[in-house]
Order: C-alpha cells, then sequence, then structure tokens
C-alpha cells in the first residue's frame, strides 16, 4: 500500500525528489512503514513527526499552516492536512489509506482554484464514499454576524390547542349533561361520585382530541410554517458565522457516553462520521474535540479495555471511565455508587465533574507572556495526571477532557451531517436564549429484520409529527441526543448534589434526564429549539428487539411518574406532586406547551390503565348491560374512536402531510403507513402491562432498572429463542392464558344468570388478551425467522 501510494504521489508530480517528501503509513500503535525507506532516516525530521503526530483554500475552507515539522505533532489533527512553512510542504494525512490520493487531491483542487477564481468544486454527490467537507457557501452579506433579529411567535399551535380542549370539555359536558337529567329524574345523589373521575378523564383525553384536531390540521391547515424560522423552530439554516469577521468561531465538545457497546462494530463508525464533521469545522477555521463518557471501559476485559483505549489514543479522543457500581464492598474493595436507574445521567455528571476540575486547577496556573500551545498541553498533561491521581485509582482518563463552548450531545450508534457544526454554532451564536437545538434524526439501520425496519417507520412518524407541531409554535423536545446544548446554559441550572456533595447538571434521580433537563432550562428562561434544515442527517439507531422497545417505553412510563408524582409512601410528608411539576405548572411557559405536555405524559397512563379499565368493562358490561350508568362508556365503544382517529384518519393525514411538505408522494407514503398498520396495533396493543408495571412501580417505590439498548444484532435460533421469551414474559403469559380461561367458562360452564355472551365485552377483552400473548412472539424475528 504505502508503494503504491508513493507511486501516485510521483505520477502525480506531488515530489521534487528532496529530502522529507514521501508516504508514511500506520500499521498498528507505534509502527510505522514509509515509502522511499530513506524518509526514515534523512535530515527532514518527517518521519518522526508524522510518528508523534491556517491558510484559505476556498470559499469558507481553511488550512493549517505549521511553522516547522517539529511542531507538527502540535497542530490540529482533524484538518487532516497542513502547510510546513520551514519546508515549503504541504503534508497530507487520512485514516483510511485507500482515501488519502482522493483527500490530497481535493486540497490540491481547492487550491488551484482558489489561485484561479474559480468557484469551489465539491465532490459530487455521486460520490457514494462521501465527500471530505461539503460546505454551504456563505452569502456576501455575512462578513459580520449579529445577533439575529427575535423571531416571530407561530399561534397555530395554540388555536388547535384551543380546539382541543373545547372539544375535550364537550365530550366531558355531555356526559355531565345525562347525569343532570338523571338527577332531575331520581334524585340518586350518588352520582356526583363521578366527580372523582373528572380530572383524571380530562388528561387521559387530551392526547386523543389533540390527535383528532390535528389530523385535521394536517389535511387542510398551512403548512408554510414548516419552511421558516420561527421562535422554537428552524426549517431554514442560519447565515453562518465568519471566522474573518475578527471573532475566532466557538470551540465545540462532541460529548458520547458509551457503554459495553462493540468498539468496531458501533463505536468506531460513530467515530469516523463524527471526525469527518469535525475535520470539516476546522477547515471552516473552528476547533472541535470529542469527550467518550465510557461507562464500561472497567468492565469489561482487560484486553477489550486497552483495545478501547488504543483506538481512542490513535483518534485523540479524550475519555473518562468510572468503577463498576459497588455500593456493598466486598473486603479490600472500594465503594462506589453509580446513581440513578439508567446510569447514563450519573456516567455524564462524572465526566463534566472530572473536567471541571481540570479546568478549576488549569484557570489557577500562572502562565508567562512567552506561553504556547506546546506550554500549555504540556500544563494539561500535569494537571490531567494530578486530577487522576488525586481520585486514587478509581477514575481512568486520558486525552483532551476538556469542554467548549457548546456541546454536541450523540449516542455510540450516530451518524452525523460532514457540515454541521457551524450551523449549530452560528445559530447558537445568534440566538443567546437558546440552550438546546434539537435535531431532526432520521434512522440507521443495522439489520434487516422486520422489527427494526417497523420501528424505524414509527421513529420516522414521530420526527414527522414534531416537526409539525414545533413548525406550528409548540415548544421543541429534547431527546437527549444529535442535539447541540449551551455549556453556559447547563451551568446556570447546576445543582449541588445532597449525596456526594459535586455540582451536577443531568438529573439522577429520574430515568427521563433529558426531559428533567429541558424543563429545567426552559423554566429559567431558555428556549429548545428544533431544527429541521439537515434534511434528517442526524442518524440514530433504533431498538434492534421487542425486548428493548418494550424497556424503552417502561423507562418512559417510570420517568414521566417520577417528574409529576413523588412515590405513594411520601404524599404525607411531601405531597403528591414534585418540585418540579409544581415549577413547571407555574413557570412562564406558553399555556399550550404545558397543554401538550401534559397530553404526551398522559399517554402512558392511557396506555397503562387499558388492560385493567377493559378487564373491569368486561364484567361491568357483561353482568349489568343495559344497568350501568349512562355516563359510562364502554370499551367497545373507545376501542372503535381510537381505530377511527389513529388508525384510519391519523394514517391518511400523515400521508398528506408528507406530500404537502414534500418529504414523500402521496401514495407511496399511504401505502407505507398502510404497510405497517399490523405490526403497530400489535405492538400498542400489547404494550399496556408493561406500561402499567413501570407506573406500578414507581408509584409503590418497587426497584425496577434497565440497562443499555442493544446496538448489535444477536441472532440466535429458533429453539434458543423460546426460553428466553417464556423466561421474560412468563407472567403476561399466565395472566393471558387466565383471561382466556375465565372468557371460556364465563360464556360456556357456569350458571346462565352469571355468563358473559355479549360480543363487546368479549371482543374488547380478547383484544387485550390476544396482543399481549403474541406481542413477544409475532414480533421477534428469531421466532419468525424460524432459523436453526
Amino acid at each position: 500500500m504505502v508503494n503504491w501510494l508513493h507511486s501516485k504521489q510521483e505520477e502525480r508530480i506531488w515530489t521534487t525528489g528532496h529530502p522529507g517528501e514521501g508516504v508514511v503509513l500506520k500499521q498498528t500503535k507505534g509502527r510505522y512503514v514509509c515509502c522511499p525507506s530513506e524518509l526514515q532516516d534523512d535530515d527532514s525530521q518527517f518521519y518522526q513527526s508524522v510518528s508523534s503526530l491556517n491558510v484559505r483554500i476556498t470559499s469558507g475552507l481553511r488550512l493549517q499552516v505549521v511553522p516547522s515539522l517539529r511542531e507538527l505533532p502540535y497542530c490540529q489533527k482533524h484538518q487532516s492536512a497542513a502547510f510546513i512553512q520551514e519546508e515549503q510542504l504541504l503534508v497530507v494525512w487520512e485514516d483510511d489509506p485507500k482515501r488519502l490520493l482522493e483527500r490530497a487531491t481535493f486540497i490540491e483542487s481547492m487550491l488551484m482554484q482558489r489561485v484561479w477564481g474559480q468557484d469551489p468544486a465539491v465532490p459530487g454527490s455521486n460520490d457514494q464514499k462521501g465527500a471530505f467537507a461539503t460546505v454551504t457557501r456563505a452569502g456576501e452579506d455575512d462578513t459580520e454576524v449579529a445577533a439575529e433579529k427575535p423571531r416571530r411567535l407561530v399561534l397555530n399551535q395554540s388555536v388547535l390547542t384551543a380546539a382541543t380542549l373545547t372539544l375535550v370539555l364537550s365530550a366531558i359536558g355531555s356526559g355531565w349533561r345525562n347525569i343532570a337529567i338523571e338527577l332531575l329524574v331520581d334524585r340518586n345523589w350518588i352520582r356526583m361520585g363521578f366527580l372523582a373521575c373528572l380530572f383524571p378523564q380530562i388528561w387521559l383525553a387530551l392526547f386523543f382530541f389533540q390527535a383528532l384536531v390535528g389530523n385535521f390540521a394536517q389535511l387542510l391547515g398551512p403548512i408554510g410554517q414548516v419552511r421558516e424560522n420561527t421562535k422554537y423552530y428552524s426549517g431554514q439554516p442560519p447565515r453562518r458565522l465568519q471566522r474573518d469577521a475578527g471573532t475566532g468561531l466557538p470551540h465545540v465538545t462532541i460529548q458520547m457516553p458509551v457503554y459495553k457497546e462493540g468498539l468496531h462494530a458501533v463505536i468506531e463508525p460513530t467515530i469516523r462520521s463524527v471526525k469527518a464533521a469535525i475535520s470539516t469545522y476546522e477547515l471552516q477555521g473552528g476547533t472541535a474535540n470529542i469527550f467518550v463518557n465510557d461507562d464500561g471501559m472497567q468492565l469489561i476485559p482487560s484486553a477489550q479495555a486497552r483495545a478501547r483505549q488504543d483506538f481512542y489514543d490513535e483518534h485523540n479522543i479524550g475519555w473518562v471511565a468510572r468503577p463498576k457500581h459497588n455500593p456493598k464492598p466486598a473486603e479490600g474493595e472500594r465503594k462506589f455508587v453509580r446513581a440513578g436507574k439508567f446510569k447514563k445521567a450519573s456516567n455524564m455528571n462524572y465526566a463534566l465533574g472530572a473536567s471541571i476540575e481540570v479546568e478549576a486547577k488549569m484557570a489557577d496556573a500562572h502562565r508567562t507572556d512567552d506561553w504556547n500551545q506546546r506550554n500549555e498541553n504540556e500544563l494539561y498533561s500535569a494537571v490531567l495526571s494530578e486530577v487522576i491521581q488525586a481520585r486514587e485509582g478509581e477514575m481512568w482518563a486520558d486525552g483532551n477532557i476538556r469542554v467548549g463552548d457548546y456541546i454536541l450531545l450523540i449516542d455510540s450508534d450516530t451518524r452525523v451531517p460532514t457540515d454541521c457544526l457551524l450551523d449549530a454554532v452560528s445559530e447558537m451564536e445568534q440566538s443567546p436564549q437558546v440552550a438546546i437545538i434539537q435535531y431532526a434524526s432520521g434512522v440507521m439501520n443495522v439489520t434487516e429484520s422486520f422489527f427494526e425496519k417497523g420501528i424505524t417507520f414509527f421513529t420516522n412518524l414521530i420526527y414527522t409529527q414534531i416537526q409539525y407541531a414545533v413548525a406550528n409554535g409548540d415548544v421543541a423536545p429534547f431527546v437527549g441526543h444529535n442535539a447541540v446544548v449551551r455549556w453556559s446554559a447547563m451551568q446556570d441550572i447546576a445543582y449541588d448534589c445532597p449525596i456526594d456533595k459535586r455540582e451536577k447538571f443531568w438529573s439522577e434521580k429520574t430515568v427521563s434526564e433529558d426531559f428533567d433537563m429541558s424543563l429545567r432550562l426552559q423554566t429559567n428562561g431558555y428556549v429548545v429549539r428544533f431544527g429541521a434544515y439537515k434534511d434528517k442527517g442526524f442518524k440514530e439507531g433504533v431498538s434492534l428487539t421487542v425486548y428493548d422497545e418494550l424497556a424503552r417505553w417502561e423507562k418512559y412510563a417510570y420517568g414521566c411518574n417520577e417528574l409529576i408524582f413523588h412515590p405513594l409512601r411520601h404524599w404525607l410528608s411531601k405531597g403528591p406532586f414534585t418540585n418540579l411539576f409544581r415549577r413547571f405548572i407555574f413557570s412562564s411557559m406558553p399555556l399550550p406547551s404545558k397543554v401538550t405536555i401534559l397530553a404526551y405524559i398522559g399517554t402512558y397512563y392511557a396506555l397503562g390503565s387499558a388492560w385493567i379499565l377493559t378487564l373491569m368493562n368486561y364484567f361491568l358490561v357483561g353482568w349489568y348491560n343495559g344497568m350501568v350508568d349512562q355516563y359510562y362508556i364502554d370499551s367497545f365503544k373507545v376501542y372503535f374512536s381510537i381505530v377511527v382517529v389513529f388508525t384510519a384518519m391519523g394514517n391518511v393525514s400523515l400521508a398528506v402531510l408528507r406530500y404537502r411538505i414534500g418529504e414523500k408522494s402521496l401514495i407511496a407514503s399511504l401505502w407505507e403507513n398502510l404497510t405497517w398498520v399490523p405490526l403497530l396495533v400489535f405492538f400498542l396493543g400489547g404494550v399496556s402491562i408493561h406500561v402499567s408495571q413501570a407506573l406500578v412501580c414507581h408509584m409503590f417505590s418497587i426497584e425496577m432498572s434497565w440497562g443499555a439498548t442493544a446496538k448489535e444484532v444477536d441472532n440466535v435460533t429458533f429453539f434458543e429463542e423460546i426460553p428466553r421469551v417464556i423466561k421474560k414474559f412468563k407472567w403476561t403469559f399466565l395472566f393471558c392464558i387466565a383471561c382466556a380461561a375465565m372468557m371460556v367458562v364465563l360464556a360456556t360452564v357456569v350458571h346462565p344468570l352469571w355468563r358473559i355472551t355479549s360480543f363487546t365485552p368479549i371482543w374488547s377483552l380478547s383484544c387485550v388478551v390476544v396482543m399481549h400473548f403474541l406481542v413477544p412472539i409475532v414480533l421477534n424475528p428469531n421466532l419468525m425467522l424460524f432459523t436453526w
């Protein structure tokens, strides 16, 4: 490979035969080969500089100038090229040797076009490997970028929310009209007990009527706002900052929490995607670093841990790893608690705490007048070593763990657009009130299974609905990844943990740390914005198995409950509602946004209560049909309403919306929607017990925890999968079998007066039983493919 690259170098006349000209190829850590072989021993020191490893080249791109080869190890390595002033050389490097020539050709092309004044040529769209630096040209008026003008507040969502509340109150009011008539007739005041159901009814009905109103809006309402920039929504990219304007570009830290994911299958592709974005940003004049919060480093075998450390070192990645969870240490062991049921928040807090400790010691250091980057690097290395030693072996860390002005928060299975960082920092700099920009995400599939494709469809559906709602004026959500966060805003809402007396940023008391962060920021006056101008270039992984997807819904339900309610045992001392929820209710957040958030949270209670209400309905309607109060609506009517609003009208309105905003053709979108109806019917119909389990566990302080979502597919045979399904769903299967047997007995065996043979109660409960029983079977590719 090195000989071939050198032959191409000579073929393209990129060498004059002088010392220091040639190709160096890295084999493994610390091992390099070169061509010509004399390069290793000549006086140029090129080989030694590479082994220890700003001129504008086109509009928006710059290339660094290094005084001499001796300074090359201290350059911005993500630029992948540097001019060497003393030796008059251009040094180019690349992770993939097969792309080294492409990068050199790209730089040469940009330089020539800069000299001759032609339009910049960026690698074409047919380049399947992806461009090195795909940029959007800045306009002529971008030389001075000040804070943007206040964006207008769209009130479409306010109108839709008002219509939703009108429908909710009208529906509830019609029920109370029946009660009023009954009271006039028989004076039975016990019916006033229905007042206890009033607020729960309103809460659980909000999302249903919001969906109904939203369906009509997507069919008939305006859609121009989807392509505009408003207070909570960015449909167009911002004016780009220019380094020539006199201010440098902000430093960006890409923060990535990881656990035990595969290094080469999961982490490495993500890092390569991020490095391409960093390379573009550094060519545009900015700086960035990767900060990995590795929660698996001290848990995996030593050989795998060493492989991770070598990989991080090779790619200039800073990382922090904390000890295993050990609340009850054995003799000779050290106690360490990984706080929280879902450890992501405490992992990030631990890593950010280490970074802050380093920054504090760096700030106290004395710097001389002739201080340079090499001195700064040496000081940092000494300070980091001091911080690690102070933790007495508890913390492992290396590389650059300092945090910049902005944090791009990603997961370990993420892909980012090549040119995304400059747009992000430009919008943040122009909008100082914005704390988070949450980007619309596409889905990165890693398998061909029908379940992953179905969850992909559902995820895309959710992001389309979010985009439309936020464009209408709703507050943007924060989903915890593929988002840019203002570091100073996070510091503004930091809190002192009473347990370990350390400053924390992410809540370790809730499994929905992203939702908690969003609420705290907004109640402190910050804005969360949704960015939709990257055409879903950000990509995220989805659940690969039905186990992970059910666990995700359980985690969300648990998190919503702990955001609102204290566990029952604390109601006498603390009251039913949490301080965060009370602050949210009385905050300055727009009322329509509060209603939307409450409607979203209410969906988990509606889903969780579905199975028990249907079971209750089976007995009420089956034994007392015609004697139940007119205020009561039986489960079959609710079932029919859900089918009409969500399954029928929802799919049509979604197809029309995607057609109207130019996302897909009408027929293709409608066909795709109908294709995945069976999968979603089975899944949503069989999720009720699992959601209610999470709600009950929090309310009664029952321990419940979740691990990280699987990022790699686990292919097992049919007969290996059967025991796993039985182990995970044995109680669900027992409930379903018991209910089925009960329905058979009550329909055939018992005394005729106690028999339940009506269609509506049997159908409703049968749907619940069948869906719950079949979810882990029909949505399990390892069973459906019947592999041996």
